[in-house]
């Protein structure tokens, strides 16, 4: 008799677990995956493609108002939020099931339970099976934060809800300044909706480059959604379907929806962690890992959100891979962090890649500015009042492009393509010996000659 049931125990059916799974699987390992919600995790049910989906259904407001500048005339359109949801729920259950036939064909197997771990060896299913397994691997996730427990706080959405209405809000308050509450303001003020955007800090997007922060808010100023910044929630009231947000600074807002997005919390409860000897990070509240996705158990793994190390889709993934092709694969790969690609779906886009500024100009003696703002083509037939913001950060010693930062729209497409010359360590005379291709806003990357700043530190500042 086999002294496991299984080679790799996977508790957590999202992008990193099935892909960590799928790698396994195609070592020749015996897998499990035990999701006790729906296969496909945060991202493809409640995160990532629903909200690009509801991100895209909104923008066609604007799509029709430009058109007028393009000749066209357009009967006054109306939009349906029911059929937006259940199109949505169509296309997410779509990607639920090649989720799981994913994990089937490889040879794994899916059960729709949840998990708990017993000890470093065996998981308690929800069914009362048990099932013993060489290796396990936590890939759980993580789930909305409500931060403080204010008075009214039940009042109050998450995200995870957001998905679901039952129809779309006039007037809408969202607490947070990160992806999700950018992302979220712009997809119900593109369906109409007036938006409160409140945020304790000194300006939206905190950890972006400054003039990225600048950008975004005044452009999403412009389009009507008002940005409270300096201010928190401190209580919310209900009265019948609406609702009074009351806020630290004493004012308070009428509205039909109030929405919180102010961080997220790796699944770590109930998990059974302590019996199997898995220690949390206390420094973020993860569990703790080594640079191979190992815990303090040497047979149990955890990767993607439930680390709380750089919660994003792609990261999970890759960590997923890698720990597969280590463990069955025979062979060692770690995770590379560095100049990792990242994008808010907010309105206008946001894609990044990179250092900052202020990043860079802490970690060289000299930098390297280049900075334009502009109006996009588009913009010129349409009448739209909008600027695109593209900017370079290289390292003046080197010459090399350390950061690259893009507001506007497909400005998440364009990092993509731009993310392999900065991890591939491009300068920027290789930026301007790349030919443009006009018309397009991105040529503006290439054709950029002027630094518009230079930053030299003071060698006895050092």
């Amino acid at each position: 008799m086999a002294e496991f049931d299984v080679d790799l125990f996977v508790i957590g059916g999202g992008s990193g677990g099935v892909r960590a799974a799928r790698i396994a699987a195609g070592h020749g390992a015996r897998v499990m995956v035990a999701e006790e919600y729906r296969m496909g995790g945060t991202c493809v049910i409640r995160g990532c493609v629903p909200k690009k989906l509801f991100v895209l259904g909104s923008h066609v407001h604007q799509e029709i108002e430009d058109a007028a500048g393009f000749g066209w005339s357009i009967a006054a359109a109306t939009f349906d939020w029911p059929t937006l949801v259940a199109n949505k729920d169509k296309e997410i259950a779509r990607l639920e099931g090649i989720y799981t036939a994913n994990v089937e064909k490889s040879g794994g197997e899916v059960v729709k339970t949840r998990a708990v771990l017993e000890d470093a060896h065996t998981i308690r299913l929800g069914t009362g099976q048990t099932v013993r397994a060489g290796t396990i691997l936590i890939a759980t996730g993580s789930a909305p934060n409500h931060g403080a427990m204010i008075p009214g706080i039940e009042h109050v959405i998450s995200s995870n809800e957001a998905f679901h209405l039952p129809e779309l809000p006039k007037r809408v308050v969202i607490q947070g300044g990160g992806y999700i509450a950018l992302e979220f303001a712009g997809i119900f003020a593109g369906f109409g909706s007036d938006v409160t955007v409140i945020y304790r800090g000194d300006n939206i997007l905190r950890g972006f480059d400054e003039d990225v922060r600048s950008h975004v808010r005044a452009e999403m100023e412009k389009a009507g959604i008002t940005v409270l910044t300096g201010c928190t929630v401190s209580k919310v009231d209900r009265h019948g379907k609406e609702f009074t947000t009351h806020l630290s600074g004493g004012s308070s807002i009428a509205s039909d929806l109030v929405m919180f997005a102010i961080g997220r919390h790796p699944n770590v409860a109930n998990l059974g962690l302590e019996k199997a000897g898995v220690a949390l990070n206390p420094a973020n509240g993860g569990i703790a890992v080594d640079a191979w996705s190992r815990t303090s158990t040497p047979n149990i793994y955890a990767i993607g959100d439930v680390t709380h190390r750089i919660n994003l889709t792609p990261v999970a993934i890759r960590e997923g891979h890698a720990f597969a092709d280590t463990v069955f694969g025979k062979r060692p790969v770690q995770v590379d962090y560095a100049t990792i690609p990242t994008a808010v779906f907010s309105q206008p886009e946001v894609g990044t890649v990179g250092l900052t500024e202020a990043e860079a100009r802490a970690q060289f003696s000299h930098v390297d500015i280049y900075k334009t703002d502009f109006r996009p083509i588009k913009a010129t037939m349409s009448g739209r009042d909008t600027r695109v913001l593209m900017k370079l950060v290289v390292d003046g010693s080197s010459d090399r492009v350390v950061g690259c930062h893009i507001v506007g729209d497909a400005a998440a497409e364009i990092v993509q393509a731009l993310a392999i010359a900065v991890k591939m360590k491009a300068t920027k005379a290789d930026f301007d010996a790349t030919f443009a291709l006009h018309p397009t806003a991105a040529e503006e990357l290439v054709t950029m000659r002027t630094p518009s700043a230079r930053y030299v530190r003071d060698a006895a500042a050092e």
